[in-house]
């Protein structure tokens, strides 16, 4: 049986996908992202080790509360770099009935990534930033596992969520949202757009780990503007 890394878990989740779900949080990621919220999350070695049967355990607690639409969701760190685990872990899932959601950050693929995205019952895909430079600007990775990532997704058509944070002075025009919703006709199966605002919750916990927090001087992203924002998406 394979194992993975667990960093912790999220009971009665509302915001990682449809209905209510079972959230959990793998540990390891190899971007870096400017604003990300969970740095704790970064180290590969961090969080306990954890195997299906208990994330089966654990899920089948919350199957009174899925409902039609609830199930889980696997986020992190990055969690495709957990493939050979989800690829058993969904298998399981699957075998009680439960849906398994997929909570990338566009960042990794490798041999195992096709599989997940084939068996997963739906993908949340954060895609950063549209443009090549500053999506390495802001993750520190390239776009390639990103790109890979939606030839996979159009060749399986998994149903999939985009969410793109909203930052102040980085991408909160109209004319990046438009943008946006030209690089979503790429993908053939998006259900939903979702534009998250920026918030600086992080901050005390960067300062915990002794880290820098590149975003220290952002303010929080007005909700009011950002839902103006969110009028302009289109799905594909």
């Amino acid at each position: 049986m394979k194992t993975a890394r667990l960093h912790s878990i999220e009971s009665f989740g509302a915001v990682d996908g449809p209905g209510i779900r079972t959230v959990f949080f793998l540990q390891g990621c190899p971007a870096r992202c400017a604003y990300c919220h969970n740095p704790d999350t970064w180290n590969p070695n961090g969080g306990r080790e954890v195997g299906v049967d208990e994330i089966v355990h654990k899920a089948k607690r919350g199957v009174p509360y899925y409902g039609d639409d609830g199930g889980v969701t696997f986020s992190g760190g990055e969690p495709l770099i957990h493939g050979e685990f989800l690829l058993e872990a969904i298998d399981a899932l699957h075998g009680e009935e439960i849906s398994v959601a997929i909570d990338t950050s566009g960042t990794y693929f490798d041999e195992f990534s096709d599989m997940v995205i084939e068996k997963a019952d739906m993908l949340l895909l954060d895609v950063k930033h549209i443009d090549e430079h500053m999506f390495r600007e802001l993750t520190g990775t390239g776009q390639g596992p990103l790109f890979d990532i939606i030839e996979s997704i159009n060749e399986h058509r998994t149903p999939i969520w985009i969410r793109q944070v909203i930052v102040p002075g980085l991408n909160d025009t109209e004319e990046y949202v438009k943008s946006l919703n030209q690089f979503i006709q790429r993908i053939k199966s998006v259900k939903k757009v979702e534009l998250l605002p920026y918030h600086t919750m992080a901050t005390d916990k960067y300062a915990k780990l002794g880290m820098t927090y590149r975003f220290a001087d952002v303010k929080p992203m007005d909700r009011d503007r950002c839902e103006e924002l969110a009028e302009l998406t289109v799905t594909a």
